[in-house]
């Protein structure tokens, strides 16, 4: 199954004021305290990405959709996306200088490329396998990460080029907090465009694939998808995945598609199973669900985070900031489910479409807005300090646990059989044979032994001051 990832956009620390500014400097430190709801809910991304990463095969209702619709995991992504728009408004408003700042988002982006292509292009193979190193003819050009870095440096320059010396506070008003950064929404409007020209107007001709799973018993056979069709999105002949082979390349690609598991291709829909003698000829074909047109999309919710940190940085009081947050939300999540039940743009996390923006968008919103009442406002956060230090440490938890180098680790040391490890016994003695079901035990074990277990190691570091970031 696709593993999902995120980014650390941490609140950059603000550079220190001279000595003889110290009222200036504990005003400002006042000002620039960590936003404990943001943390919490960076926290509670990562340990739902972890979730449904390694409980989603048993409980197949929390996995990926297969393509239409929407599942627990499909707003994994999309709470990342917003979480680092709101942090790209937190953290470049305490660089005043531009070319600073430039320079900082390039760093930043090209070391996400950079472990993208490391933990998603194919290079570890952790942790069910025990192997290491990446064909160069099938590595996977685009990933989560990538995605993430995109959607960081477009935001990024665009919230940079438009900063200027505007107010600190604003007032309250509805409709002002949009024309302080007007350019954020055309830049969402030229995005929206592009995309929708290239979803409806490109035209998809046939195309043609090698099954490359040697797992398969079609391995080394070519399939012909036909298609000759504009405006399509259905899973073989949309424009998205005909972008990504042409400018790709289809080996480069993901392999291992949700779509897989829907019903046209295997009778034990939505579990993955064996294909249908009847099955299409798409249904082994490559998509790369974080590609180059869906990630144009992704920006838009990266702008919506961007969006809802202005909102806490010039809107003071609790009130005002959840009033625009909630009100906003609401129209966003109300908006993508009539587009998607009135059948005008369906809900689909591969395509990226817009009906799903709005609905994870204003389900982000939601949840943000809630954390923050009961952790900024009723002062509850330490019913919530093991996903609170999770999202702290969010980077060491993402490549240890959710891209699974740890257990890698642990399982490179076995006793007679490469099945026979720590990881393998705990699952099958302390949780599956405890619950005497597997699908109860590997729920139990991902909670406890991975989501717990992470939360109080990050909790650790965080008390020795330790932190991964990019």
């Amino acid at each position: 199954m696709e593993r999902e990832a995120h980014l650390i956009i941490e609140e950059e620390e603000e550079e220190k004021t001279a000595p003889n500014e110290k009222k200036q400097h504990l005003l400002t430190h006042q000002k620039t305290k960590r936003v404990a709801s943001l943390d919490i809910f960076r926290g509670l991304t990562v340990a739902m990405m972890i979730l449904v990463d390694d409980a989603g095969g048993e409980w197949p209702m929390i996995s990926h959709a297969p393509w239409n619709g929407c599942n627990l995991a499909d707003f994994v992504m999309p709470f990342f996306l917003f979480i680092v728009g709101m942090a790209i408004a937190l953290a470049l408003k305490r660089i005043p200088d531009r070319l600073e700042s430039i320079k900082k988002v390039i760093i930043r982006t090209i070391k996400l490329v950079l472990w993208g292509l490391i933990l998603q292009g194919g290079y570890s193979h952790a942790p069910d396998k025990l192997t290491y190193g990446v064909d160069m003819r099938h590595i996977r050009w685009f990933g989560i990460l990538q995605r993430i870095a995109l959607a960081y440096i477009v935001v990024s320059l665009l919230e940079i080029s438009t900063k200027n010396s505007q107010p600190k506070d604003i007032a309250p008003g509805r409709w002002s907090i949009y024309r302080l950064y007007s350019w954020h929404w055309i830049a969402g409007a030229c995005i929206l465009i592009v995309y929708f020209s290239v979803l409806y107007g490109t035209y998809v001709p046939d195309w043609k694939y090698t099954v490359h799973n040697k797992d398969s018993p079609d391995y080394g056979k070519d399939f012909t998808v036909v298609c000759g069709v504009r405006g399509r999105l259905d899973p073989p002949c949309n424009a998205v995945g005909f972008v990504d082979r042409e400018v790709l390349g289809i080996n480069h690609v993901y392999q291992r598609p949700a779509w897989k598991r829907s019903e046209a291709c295997t009778d034990l829909s939505p579990y993955e199973g064996p294909f249908r003698k009847d099955a299409p000829s798409w249904c082994q074909g490559p998509f790369e669900p974080e590609g180059l047109i869906s990630s144009i999309a992704a920006i838009l919710t990266t702008i919506i985070g961007v969006h809802f940190g202005h909102v806490l940085v010039h809107l003071k009081g609790h009130s005002d900031r959840l009033k625009h947050w909630m009100g906003m939300g609401l129209s966003l999540l109300i908006l993508g489910l009539v587009l998607h039940f009135t059948n005008g743009i369906p809900l689909n996390k591969q395509l990226y479409s817009f009906s799903y923006v709005c609905l994870t968008a204003g389900a982000a919103a939601l949840v943000f807005s809630t954390l923050y009442v009961l952790v900024d406002i009723f002062r509850l956060g330490h019913l919530f300090l093991p996903l609170e230090w999770i999202g702290m440490n969010a980077m060491l938890v993402f490549v240890l646990a959710a891209e699974g180098i740890f257990a890698g680790f642990i399982n490179g040391w076995y006793y007679e059989d490469p099945h026979n490890t720590l990881i393998y016994w705990i699952k099958k003695h302390v949780f599956i044979g405890v619950w005497n079901s597997r699908k109860v035990g590997i729920l139990l074990y991902v909670i406890f032994a991975e989501i717990l277990f992470w939360g109080l190691v990050a909790g650790i570091l965080h008390r020795f001051g330790i932190y991964w970031k990019l």
